[in-house]
């Protein structure tokens, strides 16, 4: 009776062991697909930058010892992530003058979300940006977030 015991004991901590095994390669699988690259020219050309998890870059003047501030032309996002890049620096949405005046932005038909929609773009899950000039982002990025999903 020991003996049966003890093998179903066994048994009981090897499945544990696989269960640990299999979550944990399963979240090492997510990870890898949480990413995304960015490049310093069109058509995904140049050197580029691969950020793999979760980031927050509030500046890119220092990014793996290169000045990226400015340079990002086109970007590939991974099939587990999310990206948001930022015209300003610290994720800082830019708010003209006009902002200001909100009788003048009313009057020519200006929301302030058209303001904030000028000052970031948000691409999701496997996204290929072959130009940024397509959205009006041509070198304008200086912040950007990658989000795992």
């Amino acid at each position: 009776m020991n003996r049966i015991r003890l093998v179903f004991r066994n048994f009981k901590a090897l499945f544990m062991v696989m269960l640990l095994l299999a979550s944990a390669s399963n979240a090492y699988a997510q990870d890898k697909e949480c990413w995304a690259n960015f490049f310093e020219h069109s058509q995904y050309a140049g050197k580029h930058l691969l950020i793999e998890g979760s980031t927050k870059l509030e500046n890119l003047n220092r990014v793996n010892g290169e000045d990226w501030n400015q340079r990002i032309h086109s970007i590939k996002v991974g099939p587990k992530a999310k990206v948001t890049v930022f015209q300003n620096p610290r994720f800082e949405l830019t708010l003209t003058e006009m902002a200001k005046k909100p009788d003048l932005m009313r009057a020519w038909g200006i929301t302030e979300q058209d303001i904030k929609e000028d000052s970031e773009l948000i691409f999701n899950a496997n996204a290929t940006i072959h130009d940024l000039g397509d959205f009006g982002f041509h070198k304008k990025i200086r912040s950007l977030k990658v989000e795992c999903l």
